[in-house]
């Protein structure tokens, strides 16, 4: 979802953008940079009721608009960071979803997160950070020619800054989790669970939970991608939202509102495979998901 400045325009699809301790556990082979094979730094969350930085923070991207933050994740170094939609950083209009020539903000950019933000505030501030990680600039700079990545990788990562890392809690709000990844893909039916938090909303977060079920995949498209319906679709500002599987493993990452063949419906980018690229690509050893430390509860 674009940034709630955005206004949707007739496309086959548009962007929807508008202290208990925790150790991380020894880095993989995988994960290692050549020398750096000493354990993970330690990250002791916030307790998930008192944490005002959690996915599904409101984001706030400069010169960009505002999103939804989808999971937490952590670093070698014990760096902490904040996922949200790589369109979030995103200087084009809503039918620009073509990761790999969209006009995109440089790493760096300042992100601040908000609780109940509107219309007409954009609320609490409650922490800030800078973009570390886009899939879009990232795509740019290699010079991505694989269609459906471009089309469907659509992820970026916050970097919580120091004095506000005390503040986290990677635990999705109102569900729980997530508990993993999921890595086996979806069929049609299949459950799935958010939290899109928009400034068209009113701050009201108690809107924001929502659960829905998938329409299952396309192999044509490499398992990049989700459509699924929702109670309520995603609206422009619940960019980036995280979506849980009917087990609470982190599923995907809100990008696009349908609207034709499927009016209405929500594509989201698939987690597992916009992580692998992220490892791949981000030059950010050691780069993982932060589990929930609330246990997933699929209570609607």
């Amino acid at each position: 979802m674009r940034p709630t400045h955005s206004i949707l325009a007739l496309a086959a699809s548009v962007a929807l953008t508008a202290a208990v301790a925790v150790t991380s556990g020894a880095a993989s082979a995988a994960d290692r940079t050549g020398a750096a094979s000493a354990a993970r730094r330690t990250v002791a969350w916030a307790p998930a009721g008192t944490a005002t930085i959690t996915p599904g923070v409101q984001t706030n991207t400069a010169g960009s608009g505002q999103c939804t933050a989808n999971f937490v994740l952590t670093d070698a170094a014990g760096s902490v960071y904040v996922g949200q939609a790589a369109h979030c950083s995103g200087l084009g209009a809503a039918t620009d979803t073509d990761g790999c020539d969209a006009g995109a903000l440089p790493l760096g950019t300042k992100v601040t997160f908000n609780r109940a933000g509107s219309i007409v505030t954009s609320g609490t501030r409650v922490g800030a950070g800078k973009l570390a990680y886009s899939s879009w600039n990232t795509m740019q700079r290699l010079g991505e020619k694989d269609a459906n990545t471009c089309a469907y990788n659509d992820f970026a990562l916050v970097r919580v800054n120091a004095g506000d890392v005390a503040s986290v809690n990677p635990s999705i709000p109102f569900w729980g989790g997530p508990v993993g990844i999921n890595t086996t893909g979806t069929a049609a039916g299949d459950r799935v669970f958010s939290f899109g938090n928009s400034g068209l909303r009113g701050g009201i977060e108690q809107l924001s939970p929502k659960t829905g079920v998938s329409l299952g995949q396309d192999a044509a498209d490499g398992g990049w991608t989700h459509p699924l319906y929702t109670v309520t679709p995603g609206i422009p500002g619940d960019s980036g939202s995280a979506f849980l599987d009917a087990s609470g493993a982190a599923l995907g990452t809100l990008s696009t509102l349908g609207l034709a063949p499927l009016p209405a419906s929500n594509n989201i980018g698939d987690f597992s495979h916009e992580l692998a690229y992220a490892k791949q690509h981000s030059g950010i050893a050691g780069l993982r998901l932060a589990h929930g430390t609330e246990p997933f509860d699929p209570i609607l």
